[in-house]
C-alpha cells in the first residue's frame, strides 16, 4: 500500500514530508503544456486500441461507478473528454492519464519536470531519516513515472511512497491528510505537507499537519493567504531536523517570503 515502506527517523523530530507535484516539485506549466494535451489526444485512440481487455473494462467500470450509471464506450469517452478539457479531478481520468502517458514515458516521448533543488532535498531529508512521499491527483502509477523518468534520473529510490484520490481522497478535504496520517502511523503534528495550493494547504492544516506553501519563481499567481511561503524545497531541508516542530495545526516557519 503507499505508504506501507517508511524510513527510520529519529526519536524527535518531524516524521515524513509530504510532496505535491505540480507547482510544486515540479513545473505547472509542464503539467497543462505538455502532459495534459499528449493524454487528450490519445484517449479515443486507447480505448480503441485496448478495447474488450481487462484495462478497457475497468476503466468503464470506473466511469460508472464515478456517474453512477452505466457507462459504454461512446459515452464513457464523451465524459472523459468533458473532464479533461475541464481539468475535472475525476478519478477514471487520472488513471486513464496515466495509463497513456506510461506509454509516452516508455517510448521516451514524454519526462518528468522535476525543478533542480527538489533531488537534493530527497536525499537530505533520506540522510537525516525523514520519511518521503508524493500525494498529487494523479494516479500512484503516473507519478511513479514522472519520478522514474527525469533529467535527473530516476528519482524513484529517494521516494517511501504516493497516494492520490484513490488511496486518500480529495486533497482539499481534511479527511484525506487523516487518512495518511494513519496510513504511515504518525501524530499529524509530525507531518509537514508542501503544496501550492491553499486549498490542500488548508485542509492539511484543518488535519492538525505543519504547511508550506510554495511559489516558484516562474509562478506568478497571487501568494497563498495564511501560510509561509518558500520559493524552493532547499529552506525546507533545516526546518526539518529533529527537534523543530511546531504545535498542531500550526504554519511552519520556512525562512521564506510571504508573497
Amino acid at each position: 500500500m503507499p505508504g506501507s515502506r517508511q524510513a527510520h527517523v529519529p526519536e524527535i523530530g518531524l516524521r515524513a514530508v509530504v510532496l505535491d507535484i505540480e507547482g510544486t516539485t515540479g513545473s505547472l506549466s509542464h503539467v497543462r503544456d505538455v502532459l495534459f494535451p499528449y493524454a487528450r489526444e490519445r484517449l479515443a485512440p486507447w480505448l480503441v486500441a485496448h478495447r474488450g481487455t481487462a484495462p478497457w473494462r475497468q476503466i468503464l467500470d470506473a466511469v460508472t461507478a464515478h456517474t453512477g450509471e452505466a457507462q459504454d464506450e461512446a459515452s464513457a469517452l464523451a465524459l472523459l473528454e468533458q473532464w479533461a478539457d475541464a481539468d475535472v479531478k475525476a478519478a477514471p481520468l487520472k488513471t486513464l492519464q496515466g495509463l497513456i502517458w506510461s506509454g509516452g514515458y516508455a517510448a521516451g516521448e514524454l519526462y518528468g519536470h522535476v525543478y533542480p533543488d527538489v533531488p537534493p532535498a530527497l536525499d537530505c531529508w533520506r540522510t537525516q531519516g525523514t520519511g518521503r512521499f508524493i500525494y498529487s491527483s494523479g494516479s500512484v502509477a503516473a507519478q511513479r513515472d514522472w519520478f522514474g523518468h527525469t533529467a535527473h534520473g530516476d528519482l524513484r529510490p529517494l521516494l517511501d511512497g504516493y497516494f492520490d484520490l484513490t488511496t486518500a481522497g480529495p486533497k482539499a478535504d481534511a479527511d484525506s491528510y487523516r487518512a495518511i496520517a494513519a496510513e504511515l502511523g504518525h501524530a499529524p503534528a509530525d507531518l509537514l505537507f508542501v503544496s501550492d495550493v491553499g486549498a490542500e494547504l488548508d485542509a492539511a492544516a484543518e488535519a492538525g499537519w505543519q504547511t508550506v506553501a510554495v511559489r516558484r519563481p516562474d509562478d506568478e499567481r497571487a501568494a497563498v493567504p495564511g501560510h509561509e511561503a518558500v520559493a524552493s524545497l532547499t529552506p525546507l531541508v533545516s526546518l526539518t531536523r529533529p527537534g523543530q516542530l511546531h504545535g498542531p495545526g500550526r504554519r511552519a516557519h520556512a525562512g521564506g517570503t510571504k508573497r
